[in-house]
């Protein structure tokens, strides 16, 4: 990693830390926008979180989508509900239309504009506070300018979903891969979310003690928390390299592995922690929720796994 991109992550990580506690993230999840709109200002002003993938001429940063990757890790380790991650999609679906429009990319850069992108109309993240919305069928790009929302309650409360019904539409240009870019962005929050998932983990294993020693001494635990270092460490890599060379097999391949991961980790957690794990007052439950919410957002491991077979058949 640059070092220009170890700052932004530690900058980043500072923010979540100061600003995004447990409890902050539970009272953003339950408040009327699903997020906590202080924090994001200060992503967009401190950070430029919203603008990393825009061009400068455009009002934006000029990075890459790695540099938005590493803001979308920081706040899976978190759980911190932002609406990043639909925003910088419509900004690259903005950005490969015909006609760019540069007014709404600003916007969007600044903060001051919410984006949705739509892969599925039953199941759109952030949909229901999204300013700017553009659909795909895979091929072409339309704009939503007219767009009706229905808020879900859906079971991982830290990412708002909402069903949309399109008014009127307008294309805008063909579709560059968002599907995959979306992919590569989901998978380093997933990685995210797995590191911090099991360090709470270990952390919780030293300090519960049974039969007079910590749990997390036993050798059976132990061999239990190493293969799931592997395991989350395997998928950072997978998915490090696919975000540096994207492309249809590396964004499956870095889902499959994001979320294979992630799935195991909390699993693994819940059983670790005990019957804990899984009251409401506990964190260990929204890490298991999110596991589960993102493995099945944007198509489930299996469709993934079809992709790489048709591959290499």
């Amino acid at each position: 990693m640059s070092e220009e991109r170890e700052l932004l992550r530690d900058t980043v990580a500072a923010l979540i830390e100061k600003h995004a506690s447990p409890a902050a993230v539970r009272a953003a999840m339950e408040s009327e926008r699903g997020y906590d709109e202080a924090l994001w200002t200060l992503l967009c002003e401190q950070v430029g979180a919203a603008a990393l993938v825009v061009p400068e001429d455009m009002g934006g940063a000029g990075g890459e989508l790695a540099d938005a990757a590493v803001v979308m890790h920081e706040l899976g380790r978190g759980l911190v509900p932002t609406p990043l991650f639909g925003t910088t999609l419509a900004e690259l679906a903005l950005l490969a239309a015909d006609e760019p429009d540069a007014e709404a990319l600003e916007r969007l850069a600044e903060g001051a504009k919410i984006g949705a992108v739509v892969f599925d109309p039953d199941y759109v993240v952030n949909g229901a506070v999204a300013d700017v919305v553009i659909g795909t069928d895979g091929e072409r790009l339309t704009r939503w300018s007219s767009v009706s929302a229905h808020p879900l309650h859906a079971m991982d409360m830290t990412r708002p979903l909402a069903r949309l019904e399109a008014g009127e539409t307008t294309d805008i240009g063909s579709d560059p891969g968002l599907a995959d870019l979306a992919a590569l962005l989901l998978a380093a929050e997933q990685v995210g979310a797995a590191t911090r998932c099991l360090e709470l983990t270990v952390e919780y294993t030293k300090d519960r003690v049974q039969f007079g020693r910590p749990i997390g001494s036993f050798q059976a635990l132990k061999h239990r928390m190493a293969d799931l270092y592997v395991k989350v460490q395997s998928a950072k890599a997978v998915v490090d390299e696919a975000i540096g060379d994207p492309s249809p097999t590396s964004a499956a391949l870095a889902r499959f592995s994001a979320s294979e991961a992630f799935s195991a980790v909390a699993a693994e957690a819940v059983q670790m922690h005990g019957g804990i794990a899984i009251t409401w007052e506990h964190d260990i439950q929204l890490y298991f929720k999110r596991a589960h919410g993102s493995a099945e957002l944007l198509g489930p491991p299996r469709e993934q796994l079809r992709r790489l077979e048709s591959q290499v058949l």
